[in-house]
């Protein structure tokens, strides 16, 4: 069978033969509640997931046939749905505002289990946690976001805050606020993180710059910065890359200001 780039099946299935009518009425192995129920949610297409949370069809249409409708409508990609702007998706044929509400309930409550994840143990001992859940939070943002994530003395999370937005361009990030809020949570380390809109991720020399003046200020108060982090359509780590020391950030702060 076919496989989506999610590791879980396209919508060739037994239930893309074209039946319509009411879902009710199909055989029990072909329902998408059921198959969930019997078989996993990773047993199932898009369009399937899609249909139950959807849980009832309209106009004629079950809930199958909208959730089909509604991924065409974007090329067939999950994430180009969910992250559209409200407007476009309420504009949408079978997609009103309850449901509307439901599918951005589901998405946000994916996101807090990725949040819960990381608090379940230290965060740099968990790195497929913290990239799921930064890739979560930034990576389908038209602006750029600066966030913290600001940890206790064994690296587990206390809180994760947006602490500045920016344009399309870029966002100014203020060293003060950055080590007020540190101070604030009483973090013992910090991790960086922030997306480009463009879908790059290589740091800019700004990001370089700034990543350098608060390693230095931070550790001027004994709180550790541990790495930053940068989401565009792949993410990358300045920890994984090596970069997270002082002679190296250093070096490149002041190629960077030449």
């Amino acid at each position: 069978m076919p496989r989506c780039g999610h590791d879980c099946p396209v919508d060739q299935q037994v239930t893309d033969e074209g039946r319509s009518g009411s879902i009710r009425e199909w055989p029990r192995g072909e329902r998408p509640r059921e198959r969930l129920l019997e078989r996993g949610a990773p047993a199932l297409s898009d369009a399937e997931l899609l249909a139950v949370v959807l849980g009832t069809g309209t106009g004629g249409a079950n809930a199958l046939d909208i959730a089909r409708q509604l991924l065409q409508q974007f090329s067939g990609s999950l994430r180009r749905l969910l992250t559209a702007d409200t407007e476009v998706l309420l504009g949408l044929r079978g997609l009103g505002p309850a449901r509307y509400a439901t599918l951005m309930a589901a998405l946000e409550l994916a996101r807090r289990h990725y949040c819960e994840a990381l608090r379940a143990g230290p965060a740099l001992n968990a790195p497929a946690a913290t990239r799921q859940f930064l890739t979560a939070q930034l990576r389908d943002r038209p602006y750029e976001v600066f966030c913290c994530l600001h940890l206790d003395n064994r690296h587990r999370l206390i809180h994760f805050e947006e602490v500045f937005r920016g344009t399309i361009d870029g966002a100014s990030v203020h060293p003060r606020e950055v080590v007020r809020q540190a101070l604030h949570y009483n973090a013992a380390a910090l991790i960086f993180a922030h997306n480009h809109p463009s879908g790059g991720c290589e740091p800019s020399d700004a990001d370089v710059r700034i990543t350098y003046q608060l390693y230095r200020m931070l550790n001027m108060l004994g709180v550790a910065l541990l790495d930053h982090i940068i989401v565009g359509q792949t993410v990358l780590s300045f920890q994984e890359k090596g970069w997270m020391r002082e002679p190296w950030l250093a070096l490149r702060a002041r190629q960077c200001a030449d």
